[in-house]
Parts: C-alpha cells; sequence; structure tokens
C-alpha cells in the first residue's frame, strides 16, 4: 500500500491551503483516514480523522478551521485548511488504516512520507 501527499506550500496567515492524500495498492477497504503533523522539537500530534463510517475527530487546535473528507471512489482524503496561523507550521503526515487483499485480510497501519506547511506572519 502506498500514500501519495500533496498540496503543502508557504501561505500567509490567514490563508487557505487542500491538502490530498491518495492510498494505492493492495487495498481492500480504508478503515479510517487521517492527518497528523509534527512540529520542529515537539511531538507528532493529531490533526483529524475521518472513519469509514463518517465519524470525525478533530485536534483541539484546528477545530473549526480544518475539515477533513474523503473519495472513496479515488481511496483519497483531504484536509482543507483555512485561517491557518503561523502555529500550523508543520510537517504533515497522512495516515490509513487499510484492509489488505493480500495477505487478504490484513491491517495495515501506513504513514505517507510528509508534507510541508509553512504559514507566515
Amino acid at each position: 500500500v502506498q500514500l501519495q501527499a500533496s498540496g503543502g506550500g508557504l501561505v500567509q496567515a490567514g490563508g487557505s491551503l487542500r491538502l490530498s492524500c491518495a492510498a494505492s495498492g493492495s487495498i481492500f477497504s480504508i478503515n479510517t483516514m487521517g492527518w497528523y503533523r509534527q512540529a520542529p522539537g515537539k511531538q507528532r500530534e493529531l490533526v483529524a480523522v475521518l472513519s469509514s463510517g463518517g465519524s470525525t475527530n478533530y485536534g483541539d487546535s484546528v477545530k473549526g478551521r480544518f475539515t477533513i473528507s474523503r473519495d472513496n471512489a479515488k481511496n483519497t482524503v483531504y484536509l482543507q485548511m483555512n485561517s491557518l496561523k503561523p502555529e500550523d507550521t508543520a510537517v504533515y503526515l497522512c495516515n490509513v488504516l487499510v484492509t489488505t487483499t493480500q495477505p487478504m485480510g490484513a491491517l495495515l497501519d501506513r504513514w505517507g512520507q510528509g508534507t510541508q506547511v509553512t504559514v507566515s506572519s
């Protein structure tokens, strides 16, 4: 299973960015798709997670500003980030929990390579 993330970049405070992460490979079903972030010198933290049933969980610092969504047909998860702040600057990592076809029925927790988001003040 491979993940391809895109959409990071440099934006001014108050601006918006949209991240995307596409999963491909031996996927039977996707259980959860989500985003985490890690800033220099800080621990990795939850940004947002979306389950196959549609339930969401957001980190407290992004509630009301970020929205997670997914396109099941494309095995892709999106993160719409609005009202960005300098403290949102971090490497954003895509994470998926999938049930694979090879081996059949195995659960796989996969991380993407990360995409840099930099918010200038």
